[in-house]
């Protein structure tokens, strides 16, 4: 039987992308624990495609 925890998978989609005009998406999967962390995450990662470090927010 699987294990029962506060520890969800979360999608983290580039903010600066959408803005940019450029087709396609930069987004990372990760995870978090929902009891230390309530609210939503934002991080700092490489967006591939803008060739830059931006500002990742998690969606849904």
């Amino acid at each position: 039987m699987a294990k029962k925890g506060s520890r969800v998978q979360v999608i983290l989609e580039c903010t600066e992308h959408k803005t940019s005009g450029k087709p396609g998406t930069s987004r990372y999967i990760t995870v978090k624990n929902k009891k230390n962390d309530p609210e939503r995450m934002e991080l700092k990662k490489f967006n591939p495609i803008l060739k830059k470090m931006t500002l990742h927010k998690e969606i849904k």
